[in-house]
């Protein structure tokens, strides 16, 4: 079944890329990664089917969702989550995911563009 994912899913969440990696561990643990998320997508669209909308529209709809830095003297105390939006609100239902009202805030800055290449051993 995993192979007939990998042959019949192309531009799903998730997709299998060619990944350029020396070590048969890190291949294996890519390929790890996706296969859960072909299972997870497999799991959505199981409880999505009846809201009439692909797992690429609910996760587009979840994409949405924010948070909203709360603010004590001057510094960051936590994170608040507004009530999701009806169409949100109902994949999340679908989902049982229970959304939680505030995350603690940990100070910590999350950098998501930083170049790799600086970092990798040269030949």
């Amino acid at each position: 079944m995993v192979e007939w994912a990998f042959r019949t899913s192309p531009g799903a969440p998730g997709e299998m890329r060619p990944v350029h990696v020396r070590l048969a561990s890190r291949t294996r643990g890519h390929a790890l990664v996706i296969m859960l998320s072909y299972k997870i997508v497999k799991e959505l669209a199981l409880r999505w089917h009846d809201l009439d909308a692909t797992v690429q529209e609910g996760l587009d709809e979840l994409k949405t969702l924010c948070a909203t830095e709360l603010l004590l003297h001057g510094k960051p105390l936590c994170n608040c989550i507004p009530k999701p939006r009806g169409s949100v609100q109902r994949f999340l239902e679908k989902a049982r995911v229970v959304m939680p009202e505030a995350l603690p805030r940990r100070g910590v800055q999350v950098a998501t563009r930083k170049k790799l290449q600086t970092r990798r051993k040269s030949r």
